[in-house]
């Protein structure tokens, strides 16, 4: 009798073997020579060492039409599972493309729509590992079916949990619409590639012809599209960011964000004063701005080369977690445009959904002037982040740098959309337009008239920038809350998240808002 079970128990161990071996060595080595790891591989890298469960193992597919009935797929083509990262758990995903190319079928899905709700269950965050010729054709509309599962999850589960999607390989037709929902996309420069429909079709229907990674490749979905967030130039280095942005965040919508040790370092920085120049038209890197006010080393930028206009991310202010919001005088004079605006939007939203306070470093010109931008929709674009600012109910903190103009002084966080507090240097200019642009309209009769017009320009100029570009007139109409010194900023910050701490706001009840889109 014992030997009976030692039998069953080696059998068991054999069908595991074959599991873990997925497509076989020969795919595994067709895998590393295209400079791809395998399911597994990526997975011991993003998890905690030894800390993985493999859920559903012997999971196959069911179709016998067009040749599939005599294929055998171990685990049917996707590893899923739960571990450990920074001590925390995450549930995940990471399909296999030695078995049937990644492709998804019905059992496929299913496998992956069972570890997310698991996921959701547990308020625990959501990787998927993305490598997958797409639809598992031979199964037909149960391969559609099953990525409708998905994407409805992935939809449901939006500010809930955190759901992150790295692209390690191909990731086209409706498989791009899974990672399009998710919080946060990663991909890897010269071998994931995101597309709807891929070169061959679009030179066959538009008559263009295009690489699949001028399409779909890591750069353009950083730089161009803004469809991810985050690339790197090898899978390990993408999931060692993973790994990192997920210290970053709390495990679902009802936790705070992980805090972390308070570093040993003063809290007054004396270098602030000078890093600006008081000169308005002069640019500068809002990042020297964030290195001094955070934890040292603790930024992690967030869709660094897509609108560069806008610098978003994550940081630390003594330990604490926090979500940035800076404008760019580098790029566009700091300016609004359609996708800085899109790009703040999602990005307030994230933080709001969990939990994480939001700091806006002010130095606005206004919305980005000219057709395109009209025609593109900026009214639109615009409008989404006057509405993801008003809607969240976290602790919202203002630092106006230098210039906050008009509509975009409104929309970035102002006293009038609901920020908690707002700060400003001395140097701010708050006012309905520049002082050179206000003082060619208000005075414009009277410059013209003029027998020395330029002087009489200069001359107003000055005097609108003495009465209305400073934070004194919006200070004394409590749109101010403090003139701080620049020095203090930090300082202040840190007294301003201890005081909202526990801060608690209610909206309307509602559904749902119908925010601009």
């Amino acid at each position: 009798m014992k030997q009976d079970i030692y039998e069953k128990i080696n059998e068991l161990y054999d069908r595991k073997r074959v599991v873990e071996l997925g497509g076989g060595d020969e795919k595994i080595d067709k895998q590393h020579e295209k400079g791809k790891l395998t399911a597994r591989e990526r997975i011991d890298l993003l998890v905690d060492p030894g800390t993985f469960i493999e859920l559903n193992p012997f999971i196959e597919h069911r179709c016998n039409d067009f040749g599939l009935k005599e294929k055998k797929g171990p685990g049917d083509g996707v590893v899923t599972g739960y571990g450990k990262v920074n001590g925390r758990p995450i549930y995940l995903f990471s399909q296999d493309f030695t078995v049937f190319g990644g492709a998804l079928g019905e059992m496929h899905a299913k496998k992956i729509a069972a570890v997310m709700d698991l996921a959701a269950k547990n308020g625990t965050p959501f990787v998927g590992l993305n490598d997958s010729g797409g639809a598992r054709i031979q199964e037909g509309v149960l391969s559609l079916d099953g990525y409708g599962q998905i994407f409805h999850r992935n939809s449901i589960y939006s500010g809930v949990i955190p759901q992150i999607s790295v692209i390690l390989g191909p990731c086209a037709g409706g498989a791009v619409y899974s990672p399009a929902i998710t919080d946060f996309v990663f991909m890897v420069e010269k071998t994931s590639q995101m597309f709807i429909t891929g070169p061959k079709v679009i030179e066959t229907v538009t008559g263009e012809k295009i690489s699949s990674e001028d399409l779909g490749g890591a750069n353009v979905h950083n730089t161009i599209s803004g469809n991810a967030h985050f690339s790197g130039e090898t899978e390990e280095e993408v999931l060692m960011q993973v790994r990192d942005l997920l210290s970053y965040l709390p495990q679902n919508n009802e936790e705070k964000p992980p805090v972390s040790a308070c570093p040993q370092e003063s809290d007054d920085r004396p270098d602030l004063a000078e890093l600006i120049p008081i000169d308005a038209i002069r640019p500068y890197d809002v990042r020297v701005v964030i290195d001094q006010v955070v934890d040292q080393k603790s930024f992690m930028e967030v869709q660094k080369g897509f609108a560069k206009n806008i610098v978003v991310g994550f940081a630390r202010i003594k330990g604490e977690v926090v979500g940035l919001v800076c404008n760019q005088p580098k790029y566009m004079a700091g300016g609004l445009d359609i996708d800085s605006s899109d790009k703040a939007a999602r990005f307030i939203r994230f933080c709001d959904s969990f939990q994480i306070p939001i700091i806006t470093f002010e130095d606005v010109t206004g919305f980005f002037p000219g057709v395109k931008q009209e025609h593109g929709g900026i009214i639109r674009h615009g409008a989404k982040i006057l509405y993801a600012y008003s809607e969240a109910t976290v602790p919202k903190l203002t630092v106006i740098l230098r210039k906050a103009y008009g509509g975009a002084y409104v929309a970035l966080n102002s006293k009038s959309i609901g920020a908690d507090l707002v700060f400003a240097w001395p140097n701010a200019e708050i006012a309905v337009m520049g002082p050179q642009g206000a003082a060619n309209i208000i005075f414009a009769r009277e410059i013209q008239n003029s027998d020395h017009p330029e002087s009489v320009r200069a001359e107003k100029i000055e005097e609108y920038r003495k009465k209305f570009a400073n934070p004194y007139v919006a200070a004394s109409q409590g749109m101010v809350d403090d003139v701080i010194d620049p020095r203090e900023t930090r300082i202040k910050l840190i007294q301003a998240l201890e005081m909202l701490r526990t801060k608690k706001e209610d909206r309307p009840k509602k559904k749902h808002g119908n925010i601009p889109l």
